[in-house]
C-alpha cells in the first residue's frame, strides 16, 4: 500500500496568491519531490475554500512517508517556505496511510 504526506496551506493575505501559486509551481513541488524522494507529487487548490492549497507526496509505504517531519530536507524547505512567505501563509502537514485502494 502507498502512504502520503500532504501539506495544507492557507493563503492568509490574498494578495501574495498568484505568487505563492507561482513559487509552488516554478520552485517548490520539484524541490520537495526530490528532496523527499517521493514517488510522486502533486498540488491543487481547494474546491471548498479557495485560500488553500493542497500539495500530496505519494510514497511507497507509511514507513518512508513517517520519516518526512523529522527529515532534514522538510526542516530545510520549512526554512524556505518560511522565508518567502512568513505569516502570509500558513501550513500544517499530515500522513495518510492507505488501508484500502479500489481501482487502477
Amino acid at each position: 500500500m502507498t502512504a502520503c504526506f500532504i501539506v495544507r496551506a492557507r493563503v492568509v493575505d490574498a494578495d501574495v496568491k498568484d505568487a505563492f501559486d507561482r513559487w509552488y509551481q516554478d520552485e517548490h513541488l520539484m524541490d520537495a519531490h526530490k528532496a523527499f524522494k517521493s514517488r510522486r507529487a502533486w498540488r491543487g487548490w481547494s474546491e471548498v475554500d479557495a485560500d488553500v492549497h493542497i500539495a500530496v507526496y505519494e510514497f511507497d509505504d507509511v514507513t518512508a512517508a513517517r520519516a518526512i517531519p523529522d527529515s532534514d530536507a522538510l526542516k530545510r524547505l520549512g526554512i524556505e517556505f518560511d522565508r518567502n512567505w512568513g505569516d502570509k501563509v500558513t501550513r500544517s502537514c499530515e500522513i495518510v496511510d492507505a488501508v484500502q485502494t479500489i481501482g487502477g
